[in-house]
């Protein structure tokens, strides 16, 4: 993954409210191409993210691995509950 994204950056997506959460809604806006980019967690399940990296293939959306679990994604974003895929919604900052 050629772009290191930090824990600050996705709070402040948070608070934009142009981020998705969860790999069900992810796919299906890169489907739709409405999304910039795909942000999955450390321990991401292997066949999802093997999904997550051909859908963004075909609608050609970087996909960034980050290094933090899936249970620290979920504190990042101030949510009780694991978060293992993001994707933020084109026209974000």
């Amino acid at each position: 993954m050629p772009k290191k994204i930090t824990s600050t950056e996705i709070k402040k997506l948070v608070k934009t409210k142009n981020l998705v959460i969860g790999t069900e809604k992810t796919i299906k806006n890169l489907k739709l191409g409405k999304v910039e980019k795909v942000i999955v967690s450390s321990n991401c399940p292997e066949r999802v993210f093997n999904d997550l990296s051909h859908y963004s293939k075909l609608s050609k959306t970087e996909t960034i691995k980050v290094l933090y679990p899936n249970e620290e994604l979920g504190v990042i974003c101030k949510k009780p509950f694991s978060i293992s895929v993001l994707s933020i919604l084109k026209g974000a900052k």
